[in-house]
């Protein structure tokens, strides 16, 4: 089964429903069509042309008193550019709180960014390469018992869509790549966290996360024939999903806003859904931590 694309009407959706968060965790993107982000005189410049220094592929703030980094432009500009990334910050936690409530108090929001580049531009080597289906995971930043929820919104000015591809459910995935994978060492994940080559030592979890990650990305044939749908978030559109339970590849587009947030698996309506239950049971085994 290829995974769910859900569209909620603001005028249809009832906040607080149990459906769509039941949905998300079983692997949906959630996709809210009609929600308000508009944006000021001042703000369309950031639609008309990047400001960004090109050093990164995003311009982002690690929270909401934190600086612009990768940002370009003049002193001004880059205020109104970190304004307007602290404003969706809001946004995605009145998101949360309206339509996810079960999540409220519990989702963590990490980084936010503003994403001027067309994706195609960027590959940089097959493991960077968004393009392909992957499940996201983090080299240096651990996540053990966390999930990894985004908030998306397209803002181009154009009306160019985002193009992703999004892929079969996050299990059958599982089966047919966990055997190829090496096995996990507690000594070389506790060394690298030792060295601060990682932010904290990468439990089991995280060790066949970045392998599956890298797998995915690396089987060509799996890319080209494994069951597949595109999907086109269109300007106005905001879509929500797991990015780390639902396979996805960016397959074009410009200018987007994104927060990422983290919930313990253990805050989810069913944690039994969460990919760390899932590849447990795969395993026949409780995953080390």
């Amino acid at each position: 089964m290829i995974s769910p694309i859900l569209p909620v009407s603001r005028s249809e959706a009832n906040p607080g429903a149990s459906g769509l968060v039941e949905a998300l965790e079983s692997g949906s993107v959630l996709v809210f069509r009609d929600l308000d982000f508009p944006l000021d005189a001042f703000e369309r410049r950031f639609v008309e042309r990047p400001f960004a220094d090109g050093k990164a592929k995003n311009v982002s703030i690690r929270g909401e008193s934190a600086a612009l980094k990768g940002g370009a432009g003049s002193d001004e500009e880059q205020a109104r550019l970190r304004a307007l990334l602290v404003r969706y910050r809001h946004f995605a936690q009145n998101l949360i709180d309206t339509y996810l409530p079960a999540y409220t108090g519990k989702v963590t929001l990490a980084g936010t960014s503003y994403r001027p580049f067309d994706v195609d531009k960027r590959k940089l080597s097959w493991r960077r390469d968004d393009t392909r289906m992957h499940v996201d995971a983090f080299p240096s930043n651990p996540i053990g018992e966390r999930r990894i929820l985004r908030i998306f919104r397209n803002i181009n000015a154009e009306g160019q869509p985002r193009h992703w591809r999004v892929g079969e459910a996050f299990g059958d995935m599982a089966e047919k790549f966990l055997p190829k994978l090496p096995g996990y060492s507690g000594l070389s994940a506790s060394l690298l966290a030792a060295l601060k080559i990682t932010k904290a030592k990468r439990s089991e979890y995280d060790h066949l996360m970045l392998h599956l990650h890298d797998a995915l990305k690396r089987d060509l044939d799996y890319q080209a024939r494994a069951p597949q749908a595109d999907v086109h978030f269109h300007p106005g559109e905001t879509w929500v999903t797991f990015s780390d339970l639902v396979m996805h590849g960016a397959m074009g587009g410009r200018y987007m806003l994104e927060q990422t947030g983290y919930l313990a698996v253990a805050d989810q309506a069913d944690p039994e859904k969460a990919p760390q239950r899932i590849l447990a049971k795969k395993l026949g085994r409780p995953l080390k931590h």
